[in-house]
């Protein structure tokens, strides 16, 4: 392989595209696609909104996901992990994780407005894809003040996908 293996990070909220972006990703790129959503229903099928958030669920596919994520660049195979890392401290753990085993990283920002958000959301709930929670407004409203934005000196540390 000529070129180094890439690591893409989509981030931002529910609704904001991400699942749609890492779906393209994985066939354009080809990528392996991680999406911890989707491993959560498999692996614990009725799952609720609420424990997949404050339970130790998530944490347990995550911890499952990232090491396969490393073991694949390792190996010369690009990644996409779609689980909104809205936190600095996350996106700054997994791009030193890549960039130690040569990896680049690409950040995929995805920020529309909450109303835009919302309005995703509340068609999405009507009549859910297979991986995808439930979310309210109000759960929206929360985790939009949660959400670290990545700053103009972070994302001078990333390479870029251009979200259309």
């Amino acid at each position: 392989m000529n070129h180094a293996p890439t690591l893409y990070l989509t981030c931002g909220l529910p609704g904001s595209g991400k699942t749609t972006l890492a779906e393209r990703i994985e066939q354009e790129v080809p990528a392996l696609r991680l999406t911890a959503d989707e491993w959560l229903h498999q692996l614990y099928p009725g799952i609720s909104t609420s424990e997949a958030e404050a339970g130790p669920f998530r944490g347990r596919v995550e911890r499952l996901q990232w090491p396969t994520a490393v073991r694949a660049l390792e190996l010369g195979c690009d990644v996409v992990l779609d689980w909104g890392v809205w936190a600095r401290a996350e996106r700054d753990i997994y791009r030193t994780g890549a960039r130690e085993v040569g990896a680049r990283v690409v950040l995929c920002l995805l920020d529309p407005p909450v109303d835009e958000l919302w309005s995703r959301l509340s068609r999405r709930n009507m009549d859910r894809p297979f991986g995808a929670f439930e979310i309210t407004k109000a759960e929206l409203l929360r985790w939009s003040k949660l959400f670290e934005r990545p700053t103009a000196d972070e994302l001078a540390l990333y390479d870029r996908w251009k979200v259309d």
